[in-house]
């Protein structure tokens, strides 16, 4: 068992930046893939990025592709994601996730889940 918790979500204008922050306990967490996924009203839960548990490998989804970038302190149990270029597209509930598997881009995949964290963009 791990427990997410995320942060750093807010408002900001179209072409901005936020990072946001995932808290995982446990000191099993390296022994966990990260992922990030999000959420708009009215639309699937949509794959965001993918971090391998050593922190070496990442993956992205084709719309965040060159703007996102997923990264992972295992001695401080987090993982962030930066988020650059900003997009109104981009506004939705954005949630950290952990999974056994490897390269995993589907929610399914994901065992243990945080709460999300509001990121709204602004035209």
């Amino acid at each position: 068992q791990v427990q997410l918790v995320e942060s750093g979500g807010g408002l900001v204008q179209a072409g901005g930046s936020l990072r946001l922050s995932c808290a995982a306990s446990g000191r099993a967490f390296s022994t966990y893939a990260m992922g990030w996924f999000r959420q708009a009203p009215g639309k699937e839960r949509e794959f965001v990025a993918h971090i391998s548990r050593s922190g070496i490998s990442t993956y992205y989804g084709d719309s965040v592709k060159g703007r996102f970038s997923i990264s992972r302190d295992n001695a401080k149990n987090t993982v962030d994601l930066q988020m650059n270029s900003l997009k109104p597209e981009d506004t939705a509930v954005y949630y950290c996730a952990a999974t056994v598997q490897f390269r995993a881009t589907h929610h399914s995949d994901y065992d243990y889940w945080g709460q999300g964290t509001q990121v709204t963009v602004s035209s």
